[in-house]
């Protein structure tokens, strides 16, 4: 049996935009504790942004999040010794969670020389519906689709 639910811990609104998702953000960018680095990546993405598509960094940002969220995702269930990939529902903050994980990864991934480059571009492509992030958004939701005949199992 699962024990009780893990409280839910208050995040601190970030100092820029005064925004708990802008702060979840810059916390999964974060290594090593050096929060300061990774704000200064992040909002020297967002000043490349507004330079090369004369937008809102910020509103580009909250574009490129709503755009990789996935809805729907597989997940492992045993029933007598096999083990199905069911599709289920993705809960709401998982959804955002899941989409800050694949844009940095993504970003994580890119060429360019600089993090931040590569992270302006991920975003500028996530908010584009293009780019890596978006790409395992699809494949997420085509390995639902495919696996919809186990959907009966679901609990």
């Amino acid at each position: 049996m699962r024990r009780r639910r893990a409280p839910e811990r208050k995040i601190q609104p970030d100092p820029k935009y005064n925004s708990t998702l802008v702060s979840k953000f810059i916390n999964n960018l974060m290594w090593d504790g050096k929060k300061t680095v990774a704000q200064k990546i992040f909002y020297r993405a967002l000043e490349i942004i507004e330079k090369k598509t004369g937008e809102d960094g910020y509103q580009v940002f909250l574009r490129a999040i709503e755009n990789v969220k996935p809805e729907i995702e597989v997940r492992p269930r045993r029933v007598g010794g096999a083990t199905y990939q069911v599709p289920v529902e993705v809960r709401p903050k998982r959804q955002i969670s899941l989409a800050i994980k694949w844009i940095i990864k993504a970003a994580r991934q890119r060429s360019e020389r600089r993090m931040y480059e590569r992270l302006a571009n991920e975003l500028m492509d996530a908010a584009k519906g293009v780019g890596a992030a978006m790409k395992i958004k699809e494949n997420t939701h085509k390995m639902a689709e495919a696996n919809r005949v186990f959907a009966h199992y679901r609990w």
